[in-house]
């Protein structure tokens, strides 16, 4: 996995929830278990390890969990443990759930360009109304 890879994983992990907690049993195969359930609906986890009462330090679990289901260390920061499993089935479920592209970028620019073009006409109108203004003030006056 490259630098720039797992840089993206750690920003996407930003976001989440802790699915899982680690504390005093430390681990066991039900940790592993539901790990592996994890993964089944996601290919990013992100797992707390209770540091008062976890038997291990947060980085050996990492490396245990990631060692026994398979997937890989993106970060360890104090208590927070971010894992990542590719997952070939999940996306291919999202590729059909994926509806198709519309062009909401070509909306917006439509939309803007309206709105100059009416911005446009209200400063043309208002030059206009002053322009008048000012030739009739002239014209009394001479």
């Amino acid at each position: 996995m490259t630098g720039k890879e797992r840089a993206q994983f750690r920003a996407m992990a930003n976001g989440l929830k802790p699915e899982l907690q680690i504390g005093k049993e430390g681990m066991s195969e039900g940790l592993v278990a539901q790990v592996l359930d994890c993964f089944r609906t996601k290919e990013l986890l992100k797992i707390k390890v209770l540091l008062d009462s976890a038997p291990q330090t947060p980085r050996e679990f990492a490396d245990a969990i990631s060692e026994k289901t398979g997937s890989e260390v993106i970060q360890v920061i104090g208590g927070i443990i971010v894992l990542y499993k590719k997952n070939d089935e999940l996306g291919k479920k999202e590729e059909k759930k994926k509806p198709k592209k519309t062009k909401p970028l070509a909306n917006v620019k439509a939309k803007r360009a309206a709105a100059e073009k009416r911005e446009a006409e209200m400063k043309k109108e208002k030059r206009n109304f002053y322009a008048k203004k000012r030739y009739f003030s002239d014209n009394r006056k001479g």
